[in-house]
């Protein structure tokens, strides 16, 4: 086996926002590379047919669905990120929730110092956490 890579699966021609959307919030992270439908194929011309960025050195592969299916993304996978700082999680929580879901809002559960579980703007699921 060569590698692992989560796959983000978007709808509605959402993924090359959401790419710069994420990589915008989260330092050391790039889109690395896009493939766009063109005229006359199967999806809408100029979304994504594959695409790849990484998030902290953590490679993602996304598209653009040419297919419109009865499912998205549900918070049983989530993208798990731990903080270094008390306003690194305020910071990435308050941008993450805008238009989003909270699961789990900020706070002590115990098992963290802070933790924050939420659902995106495009559907995909959020864990934050601030160890003790």
């Amino acid at each position: 086996m060569e590698r692992v890579i989560p796959f983000l699966m978007f709808q509605d021609g959402k993924a090359e926002e959401a790419m710069n959307y994420y990589t915008s919030l989260i330092e050391d992270s790039e889109i690395t590379s896009i493939s766009r439908y063109g005229a006359n194929e199967a999806g809408e011309e100029g979304t994504v047919v594959h695409a790849t960025f990484s998030l902290k050195g953590q490679e993602f592969m996304c598209i653009d669905s040419n297919v419109k299916h009865e499912f998205s993304f549900t918070p049983s996978f989530s993208i798990y990120i731990t903080c270094d700082s008390e306003q690194e999680i305020d910071n990435l929580y308050g941008k993450l929730i805008i238009d989003g879901q909270a699961l789990m809002p900020l706070d002590d559960y115990g098992f963290s110092k802070k933790f924050g579980w939420l659902n995106d703007q495009f559907g995909v699921s959020w864990q934050l956490d601030l160890p003790k």
